[in-house]
Parts: C-alpha cells; sequence; structure tokens
C-alpha cells in the first residue's frame, strides 16, 4: 500500500514537470533596430528562435502589448520570447 502511494506521488510529480515545461517560455538575444508604436511593430536582429524552428535574421514583429513596446528602443540588446499569435509573429515577454 505505501509503495503504491509514493509511485502515485511520483507520477504526479512527473505530469506537474512535463506540464510546467510545456508552458515555460524560452528567451531569444536580439538586437532592436527599429521600434513603430504606431503599427505596434518592432524590427529585432535576433539569434535562432527554437521554439519557432526559425534561423537567425533581422524581422519584424507585432507587438501586442503597449507596455512592452515601452522597454523597446533601437539599439537595445534585449532577450525576447516571441510565438504564434493568430497566425502572426508576435512578441510577448521582454526582459
Amino acid at each position: 500500500m505505501k509503495s503504491a502511494m509514493i509511485k502515485m506521488g511520483v507520477a504526479a510529480l512527473i505530469s506537474v514537470s512535463a506540464a510546467f515545461g510545456a508552458f515555460a517560455q524560452e528567451f531569444t538575444k536580439g538586437v532592436v533596430n527599429k521600434v513603430d508604436p504606431k503599427a505596434q511593430k518592432v524590427t529585432i536582429k535576433h539569434e535562432d528562435l527554437k521554439n519557432l524552428d526559425m534561423p537567425a535574421m533581422t524581422m519584424v514583429f507585432r507587438v501586442e502589448d503597449p507596455a512592452l513596446l515601452e522597454k523597446l528602443k533601437a539599439g537595445s540588446n534585449i532577450e525576447f520570447v516571441a510565438e504564434r499569435v493568430n497566425g502572426k509573429l508576435t512578441v510577448t515577454d521582454v526582459k
């Protein structure tokens, strides 16, 4: 009985760990080339975007959160998360 409880506990921990890993965001390094607050877009020269299976390049991303746009300045080195939101490449987090 005790062994079964331990196995169930371990299985639950593994499940929670796997779920957490699925939600973990991967930050990518980049340099901001241009910020366009009116269009809510930013141009970033970035390293490989592993979560999107995309090589390093310079590209334009949407930014839906105005607070994130305020953090972005041309020439700044950043770490960011980009995801597909409604089919469009979007910056969802910046540090």
